[in-house]
């Protein structure tokens, strides 16, 4: 039974504060859970089924096969249209026109329908119950004036578009991945749009063509896309026929990830031509206006989500349909879920196994057409005709109220006007969460305490410790606005150990403000109802509500914290990686690895300025026999002229520090300048013993290994640190308390996107980092450097058209990430190693079929830049007009030409004298100007050597002290000021106004790495805590 709505409905609202954690993205319409698993108690959800699909580089999606070039109506095709039904059933309808014929399965529609056929449409859209016809009317006239201004913004500048869209939806602002002082040199991280789209379709030749730069039919244009103009896709893109939801994929991804519709448009474009987001973010910028990696991995993640959604709501409605229990509106209300808990809570009465709810068994006794009756037309309704002595459920007129009873508690509960108002009503009400310590943590402390002084002692002292780390939660409340989310992650581990107890408490106030509204408003009967019937109707909306809805409320605020918690701790993670992957490297020294210990001695490395191992050794540092290890590490000092130490952080690492502080400051080696410093080696030992360190160093012992990691995060982190698994290397708070799926594939991202920002030299670097470049995987980078033992170094980026797997897609995507460096190809031409010369003629490759055509031989100066292939066609126009050369790249005297162009003609009119986009061409400036060997890293800091130590004793509140942040939490920033133990910067401790103006847009401001003046403000030796306050941070 419908329930007819009366003139005070309350509307559907849609909430765009996507930060908030009170909005709700959509309204409910579902089958709620039966009363059984309702009364459980909330648990945080699984890892295992909150892992998102993510695609990593060189995997590649089930492409959708588009072709780009859209097709037209054309006028035979216009009569046939109508023969198509759009919807398995139709709603019965009187003003429906021609359903004559059975219908079937839904196909995708090429071009618009006519008006009267889109009226048609929007009769069969989902009917959620209880909607009016005037709020379907109302729905197509927002459809169509969404459609009219959608075609229109094509053509409209971006300021005016983002006034007419900014009180519908808050658009994110770009987010700054990487803070770099000079302008110029930000660009370098996305600075290129090309001028081509990169929308290949798919070629069915088998014949590969890496063609890029010459003008395709099949290629769309943006070179006339300036910032912020969308760029026109075809119709078959649409996400509603793709995804075969109610909902339009386009207009909910950009509600739930704060981006233009237009921007989701062509990043689903993006996305589904396997384009990574390195590429997208340099090389295709106007495209995504000009949004930055987090931004863009962000609208992926939510598009991944929503497409799994799709899925899952297919394989539920097949499921129902086998089970024959599918009805039209349970599919409808399917189709119409926007979330997996949505789609969760109307699925979870129907899955096998679970109990018959109530509700059901109360229809099942035939008692629907009471309660329908109660509702429309109580004047005729008459228990005492219902009652059947001898049956279960209908044997007196008690029992025949309460099944009535049930089934309108149910249809309140799964009514989607009242779950609006219930969520209106609590969202202007203080709802709390409340956690204090468990019964069973009470009794186990108790047994304790009894126990204490008999077996066992270590584990008690470890169960009290546990517990110490919950006291702050043993009576906790906040409300659901104001918690944040590190300690909503430490009230679900707490619970998930069971020494929290947590429930939210709803004021009483909303119970009876709903109360009095269904029964004075939304439920009450047509007609006048006696006495019995109303009471009936009272029981019914506090059954619903304390049963169903309540429990039901609880779940969704739970599940939207924990999920908002997760987010954020995520974020922190990429945040920390991103700042501890850039450190700068430390180039064009000797450096001395240690890895301290005790019984097993410190394990020494002397590695090369190319990192390559010149010795290996141990020595016994903390030991009686000091002065001869001490004369040992002299003279491998100063036979291999070593002046920098590093020393790991793990055991022993303060006494070793003391040792060489002790031997600096006697001038033990000299005339050698000492100097170290103390990097973290977490994830060394568990590299130290992986497949990769044993292929790379098979004669070392794995202790030994562990030194050299060490070393070389100094010389050069990146290349060594992606060696690690990215949760391996100590960053981020609450690891374990987050989906492992989505924090493996955001630091994978992250790692894939330092990389390729960075750049590689093809013919010096490792097989494990080329996998991160983006483009390339395990497979791919072990065929290049396959390739590069069997043919010696790579001339020019032509050549990798030659490694086996290397298609044109992979070329795209890795070309303008790598870099053919002259020094090193000299020197590698140089060595002992032949160098076969390139093919002159074609050569024909076996397995694939394809031909491999005529490679140039000679060096190209543009391949040791940024400055994609695609793109060297008008680097090379660019040239000729400033009056450059190739072979002058990173000179003065072109940098001086260029300048004095830039400052006659602005970079918007070169860029439409050498037909281009004004991204493309900063890019270009950028790739042409920079110096040879030019590393985004050198702007970020280094790690600090020192000469001496300062114990924790020696510090006094109010000193003021310069350190280097070691961490990032969600609560505030861990930092080193050297005394062995890192003091804590309290987030309230951290202001706008002590921060650099370009820092302010970060969400926690500060990351590892950062150098920062500070001022103690409070020492506690016994807990070794350090209180700090922000002075500022040191550029």
């Amino acid at each position: 039974m419908m329930r007819r709505p009366r003139a005070t409905t309350a509307k559907d609202v849609k909430y765009t504060d996507m930060d908030s954690d009170l909005s709700f993205s959509q309204t409910l319409s579902s089958d709620d859970n039966d009363e059984e698993s309702d009364k459980e108690e909330w648990r945080p959800q699984e890892t295992k089924q909150k892992a998102p699909v993510k695609t990593t580089a060189g995997e590649k999606k089930a492409a959708v096969k588009r072709t780009a070039k859209p097709k037209e109506p054309k006028a035979p095709k216009q009569p046939k249209a109508p023969k198509v039904p759009k919807a398995p059933k139709v709603p019965k309808e009187p003003k429906v026109p021609k359903e004559p014929k059975v219908p079937k399965e839904p196909k995708p529609r090429a071009p618009r329908k006519p008006a009267a056929e889109r009226k048609t449409q929007a009769a069969k859209a989902p009917g959620l119950a209880g909607l009016k016809r005037k709020n379907i009317d109302e729905g197509k006239k927002d459809q169509a004036a969404e459609e009219k201004g959608e075609t229109q913004a094509e053509d409209c500048p971006q300021g005016e578009r983002d006034g007419e869209s900014g009180p519908s939806i808050r658009m994110k602002a770009e987010r700054v991945s990487f803070i770099v002082s000079d302008a110029h040199q930000a660009d370098t991280w996305a600075g290129e749009g090309s001028s081509l789209a990169g929308l290949t379709a798919k070629k069915e030749e088998m014949e590969e063509d890496f063609t890029f730069g010459e003008p395709c039919q099949k290629k769309q244009k943006t070179s006339g896309t300036g910032l912020g103009r969308p760029t026109a896709l075809t119709s078959s893109e649409s996400g509603r026929n793709g995804l075969n939801m109610t909902w339009d994929l386009l207009e909910l991804l950009s509600t739930l990830a704060c981006v233009e519709p237009w921007v989701c448009k062509n990043i689903i474009a993006l996305l589904r031509e396997e384009n990574t987001v390195p590429f997208m973010v340099r090389y295709r910028k106007e495209m995504i206006n000009h949004m930055d990696a987090d931004a863009v991995r962000d609208v992926q993640l939510v598009y991944e989500e929503l497409c799994s959604l799709a899925k899952k709501t297919q394989s539920v409605i097949q499921t129902l349909k086998k089970d024959g229990v599918l009805t039209t509106e349970l599919e409808q209300t399917l189709r119409s879920c926007r979330s997996a808990d949505e789609l969760d809570h109307v699925y979870t009465p129907y899955k096998k196994g679970s109990k018959l709810t109530k509700a059901r068994r109360a229809k099942a006794l035939g008692l629907e057409d009471a309660a329908s009756a109660l509702i429309d037309k109580p004047h005729t309704l008459d228990l005492r005709t219902w009652v059947k002595p001898g049956t279960e459920g209908l044997s007196s007129v008690e029992e025949v109220a309460t099944g009535v009873e049930h089934i309108l508690a149910d249809m309140i509960a799964k009514d989607p006007e009242t779950l609006t108002y219930v969520k209106t009503l609590c969202e202007n009400n203080f709802v709390t969460i409340q956690s204090s310590v468990s019964k069973s943590a009470l009794k186990e402390k108790e047994q304790e305490k009894s126990v204490q002084g008999h077996n066992k002692p270590g584990s008690h002292q470890n169960k009290n410790k546990d517990m110490d780390k919950f006291q702050l939660y043993f009576d906790f409340t906040c409300g659901i606005q104001r918690i944040q989310s590190h300690q909503t992650l430490a009230i679900n581990r707490g619970e998930s150990l069971k020494m929290l107890t947590v429930k939210v408490n709803i004021p009483d106030r909303v119970k009876s403000d709903f109360t009095r509204w269904c029964i004075n408003n939304r439920w009450r009967p047509n007609t006048f109802a006696r006495e019995e019937l109303s009471v009936i109707i009272r029981n019914a909306v506090e059954d619903s509500y304390k049963r169903l809805i309540l429990p039901f409320l609880t779940r969704s605020y739970r599940t939207k914290l924990t999920s908002a918690a997760e987010k954020e701790s995520i974020a922190m993670f990429v945040r920390n990686l991103r700042q501890r992957l850039l450190v700068s490297p430390v180039r064009g020294c000797v450096i001395m690895g240690v890895d301290p210990g005790f019984r097993h001695g410190c394990k020494l490395a002397v590695l090369s300025p190319t990192s390559q191992i010149l010795h290996t050794d141990v020595v016994y540092l903390h030991n009686s026999g000091q002065r001869n290890e001490a004369d040992k590490l002299r003279h491998l000092m100063i036979k291999y002229s070593c002046t920098k130490v590093v020393i790991g952080n793990g055991t022993a690492c303060r006494e070793t520090e003391s040792f060489f502080t002790d031997l600096i400051s006697r001038r033990y080696c000299h005339p050698l300048d000492l100097s170290y410093c103390i990097t973290n080696e977490a994830g060394a030992s568990i590299y130290s013993v992986s497949p990769e360190a044993i292929k790379e160093m098979p004669d070392l012992d794995p202790n030994l290994r562990s030194a050299v990691s060490i070393g070389r995060r100094v010389q050069d982190p990146l290349a060594e640190l992606v060696k690690i698994d990215p949760k391996h290397i100590g960053i981020g708070t609450y690891q374990h308390d987050v989906s492992a799926g989505a924090l493996k594939a955001a630091l994978d991202g992250v790692v894939q996107e330092c990389v390729s920002f960075v750049g590689v030299d093809i013919n010096i670097c490792s097989e494990i980092l080329m996998r991160h470049v983006a483009g390339l995987n395990a497979g791919r980078a072990r065929s290049i450097a396959e390739w590069r033992e069997q043919n010696g170094p790579f001339i020019n980026r032509e050549q990798l058209k030659l490694v086996k797997g290397m298609g044109p897609k992979t070329y795209q995507q890795c070309a303008g990430f790598i870099r053919i460096n002259p020094q090193t190809l000299d020197s590698a031409k140089s060595s002992p190693h032949p160098v076969p010369a390139v093919p002159e003629k074609p050569v024909t490759k076996k397995g694939k079929g394809k031909a491999c055509v005529n490679k140039p031989a000679s060096f190209n100066p543009l391949d040791q830049t940024c400055i994609h292939p695609e793109s060297y066609h008008v680097a090379q126009r660019f040239l000729s007009l400033v009056g450059g050369t190739a072979d002058q790249i990173g000179c003065a005297g072109l940098q001086q030409c260029v300048e004095s162009k830039v400052r006659t003609s602005s970079v918007e009119e070169l860029a439409r004298t050498v037909d281009t986009t004004t991204e493309t061409l900063k890019l270009i400036i950028d790739g042409l100007t920079q110096p040879p060997g030019f590393d985004i890293r050198q702007n970020f800091g280094q790690e600090d050597f020192k000469r001496g130590i300062v114990s924790m004793s020696d510090l006094r509140v109010g000193a003021v002290l310069t350190g280097r942040v070691d961490n990032t939490a969600l609560f505030g920033a861990f930092v080193d000021i050297g005394v062995g133990r890192s003091g804590l910067i309290h987030k309230s401790n951290i202001t706008l106004n002590k921060l650099p103006v370009s820092q302010r847009r970060r969400s926690l401001f500060l990351g590892p790495g950062e150098r920062v003046e500070v001022r103690v403000l409070n020492v506690d030796t016994q807990r070794g805590r350090i209180g700090l306050d922000l002075i500022r941070v040191l550029q």
